[in-house]
């Protein structure tokens, strides 16, 4: 009887076997049900096999192979495999998290169908610079390659995607485009869509109903979408005919999966074109420092748009206001107030830019020193005075806020520091004649928020932007000409050695936003530290300068990319638990046979505590990628071996972003 390997839903690094006469090898990539425990699951066939290690009379009897979907590709699975191996994931977490929650039920709930779009009045190109063709052109329409398209904001980087998507498309291929926020999707759908009237385009998002998400993916498996626009778990997505893949945004963080498997989509992506042979076009203002050093060292080619697509649009200048010798209000100088105001007087907008929603960061007693901490969190809770509420911004705890002391009984509470709530306060005070919008993830919250707010801002229903890193990026608004920025001076300090480059990232990107059309655009930003050479390159829009003296630091201190990492984590009640587990972690063999590796000591995380877990790390990094490989998945067979506390949770991170 033919015995099936069925891989389930579960981090365990095996797959499951069961008896089933109806099975063939044809069979393989099907779902089936089948027992588990005191029920059943819906499971991905791996293999069929007609032998088992076990005698078959042990093994159980598989249930219906379910049959409406085609089988998914041998590509689908070498892909998934990739990612299980080299971030150290089990088999069936990795295939069964690609498909939409829909196919894992066992319980199908009647699905409506969907209603039927309006189609798009069709958008003629515009034309092309001379930068934008010289790209295109340099892209091959066939073969393996990876391509870094470098492009300052507001140069036209999304008008290069839809060239190469157009030929994509003429060659009868399909085109997966991944965008690192939800809220980017929406706006792209519908310039994509008008561009393209007569193809199909769906979105594969988390913020997509589940019918909506099970019938877009239904659409791309079986190649009735020619174009696919998605986040970070689209790149799994499996697609007949795809020709071609664009990573836009490819330094943003949100690429990166931070639970479950913890996957970058970016570098699963450029694993995926090298093995269909296809095209993979990573987009950047800002590139991640990984990828500059691969188009300097020639594995990436390097596409390069050095103006702004607009002919009569020019980069904004920048400006830095050294608040040392200023009184600030609510943290905005005079200077900055008065730019603001001329906007107003000629009927522009500006957008004033703080990376901290709320009202304040903190409430506190200033009697008895009393701070609003969160109680599950090494952190404390951020005041939301609009709903009268103190929410942990870290595990979502949050209750009302006191009316008075609970340590002292002081009703003399103030709010400390600030954020976007209490800045919209203070703007619209000081301009009670403007309309002042704010945007952050308060303020919205859905896709039908969000469609709104853009509508609000392009019809220059808004004089005055308060806004978050939402606003950084991907948009483009006529009528904005200025860009203020509060509250950089923080991540110059930061722990983090990635800290500097996200900072300027993000200052690039939210001043990219100002001047994008025929106004011209100005950038303040205010610091203590105007000398700091990270606001000299901002200044200077020298992102290659600002890489150069990044990668020789890192190249010093022997950080990525110059060396490849994985860090150990637990998680438990108590700190002493995580660190005695991590300790003995550190203390296997394995950990002595690869001279290769180096294992640092255990320590708490930065965040030592959230949702009442204590949380400790163990970091082990290696000169060589292929060492670190070879020995990470020795060394996790070796601690499943260990006797773990049954509170205790651990997880192996390829690759790590934060610490």
């Amino acid at each position: 009887m033919p015995v099936l390997r069925v891989a389930l839903d579960l981090p365990l690094h095996r797959l499951f076997e069961y008896v089933s006469a109806e099975a063939t090898t044809n069979d393989v990539g099907l779902r089936v049900r089948v027992p588990f425990g005191r029920g059943e699951k819906i499971g991905l066939i791996a293999e069929v096999a007609e032998t088992s290690e076990w005698p078959l009379e042990q093994l159980k009897t598989a249930g219906e192979i379910l049959r409406d979907l085609p089988p998914l590709p041998a590509d689908f699975f070498a892909l998934c495999e990739f990612a299980a191996t080299y971030y150290q994931a089990a088999p069936g977490e990795v295939l069964l998290q690609a498909l939409p929650a829909g196919l894992k039920r066992l319980v199908v709930p009647e699905r409506r169908k969907g209603r039927a779009g309006r189609s798009p009045s069709a958008v003629s190109p515009p034309p092309l610079t001379e930068q934008q063709a010289q790209a295109i052109a340099a892209v091959p329409g066939e073969g393996f390659s990876a391509n870094l398209l470098f492009g300052v904001t507001g140069s036209g980087k999304t008008e290069v995607y839809l060239r190469l998507i157009e030929r994509a498309l003429a060659s009868g291929r399909q085109a997966l485009v991944l965008v690192p926020e939800i809220n980017l999707t929406p706006q792209l759908e519908t310039r994509v869509s008008a561009r393209f009237p007569s193809e199909k385009v769906v979105s594969l998002h988390s913020e997509l109903a589940e019918a909506a998400r099970e019938r877009n993916w239904r659409a791309a498996f079986a190649g009735e979408a020619s174009i696919v626009l998605g986040t970070r778990l689209a790149v799994f997505t499996p697609l007949p005919r795809l020709g071609l893949i664009v990573v836009d945004e490819e330094h943003d963080p949100s690429f990166k999966q931070q639970d479950g498997m913890r996957y970058s989509a970016r570098d699963v992506a450029v694993f995926r074109a090298h093995q269909l042979g296809i095209p993979i076009v990573l987009g950047s203002a800002t590139p991640s420092l990984e990828t500059w050093a691969n188009a300097q060292n020639k594995r990436y080619r390097q596409l390069l748009l050095t103006e702004r697509a607009n002919p009569e649009a020019t980069l904004p200048a920048v400006h830095v206001l050294d608040t040392r010798k200023m009184v600030l209000q609510e943290g905005v100088s005079e200077p900055l107030a008065a730019a603001i105001a001329a906007r107003l007087e000629r009927g522009e907008q500006s957008l004033v830019f703080l990376n901290r929603r709320g009202y304040a960061p903190v409430l506190a007693c200033p009697a008895c020193g009393w701070v609003s901490r969160c109680r599950r969190c090494a952190a404390n809770m951020v005041l939301h005075l609009a709903d009268q509420r103190l929410r942990c911004h870290h595990c979502g705890f949050e209750h009302r806020v006191p009316k008075a002391c609970p340590t002292c009984g002081n009703q003399d509470i103030h709010p400390f520091g600030r954020g976007t709530q209490r800045l919209e306060a203070w703007v619209q005070q000081r301009f009670p004649e403007a309309r002042v919008l704010r945007v952050d993830r308060d303020s919205v919250k859905s896709r039908k928020q969000w469609e709104t707010v853009l509508e609000r801002i392009h019809a220059g229903e808004a004089d005055i932007l308060v806004g978050t890193q939402m606003l950084a990026k991907g948009h483009d608004f006529p009528k904005l000409t200025l860009v203020g920025v509060l509250g950089a001076d923080s991540a110059l300090f930061a722990a983090d050695w990635r800290a500097p480059e996200r900072l300027f990232a993000q200052l690039m990107q939210v001043a990219g936003r100002a001047g994008r059309a025929e106004l011209k655009g100005e950038v303040l930003i205010q610091t203590q530290y105007p000398d700091n050479p990270l606001f000299s390159a901002v200044r200077a829009h020298d992102y290659p300068g600002f890489a150069t003296q990044q990668l020789k630091e890192r190249e010093q201190a022997g950080f990525p990319p110059y060396t490849f990492q994985a860090v150990l984590r637990a998680e438990a009640p108590e700190m002493t638990m995580a660190i005695d587990f991590l300790k003995a972690a550190a203390a296997l063999p394995v950990t002595r046979e690869h001279d290769a590796v180096l294992v640092f000591d255990p320590v708490p995380m930065k965040m030592a505590r959230l949702a009442n877990l204590e949380r400790g790390q163990l970091v082990v990094e290696s000169p060589s990628r292929p060492a670190l490989q070879a020995f990470l998945p020795c060394w996790r067979e070796a601690i499943e071996q260990l006797k773990v506390p049954s509170k205790l949770r651990w997880h192996i991170e390829v690759d790590p972003l934060e610490f």
